[in-house]
């Protein structure tokens, strides 16, 4: 049972945006932190951003600070990532995650997030 689906993700110039969004089961969404990570061949997944369950706190790493926006909408089971002011290195694939992390230590850590989406391709062309 396919718990996470993203969408969102294609092809846009340095400079543009693009929305990401990862639908869940309400049974995933209502009590979990929700995470993007991203990944680009050859090395390890890195954390982008993370909301708690509540939306009440969210996490950025720094690079993305200021340009991206993590949001939950609970009526939707939907989580967004709103990506501005794209960069070249931006480019990878972006996957959804769920589950128990809190904390602004413990929510960038991949290995602590349970269910995962089967990512997006997200590519900034320069």
């Amino acid at each position: 049972q396919v718990q996470l689906v993203e969408s969102g993700g294609g092809l846009v110039q340095a400079g543009g945006s693009l929305r990401l969004s990862c639908t869940a089961s309400e049974h995933t969404f209502s009590r979990n932190t929700m995470a993007w990570f991203r990944q680009t061949p050859g090395k390890e997944r890195e954390f982008v951003a993370a909301i708690d369950w509540r939306g009440g706190s969210s996490y950025y790493r720094d690079s993305v600070e200021g340009r991206f926006t993590v949001s939950r909408d609970h009526a939707k089971n939907t989580m967004y990532l709103q990506m501005n002011e794209l960069h070249s290195d931006d480019t990878a694939v972006y996957y959804c995650a769920a589950g128990p992390s809190s904390g602004r230590i413990a929510v960038k850590i991949w290995k602590t997030y349970k269910i995962w989406g089967q990512g997006t391709q997200v590519t900034v062309s320069s």
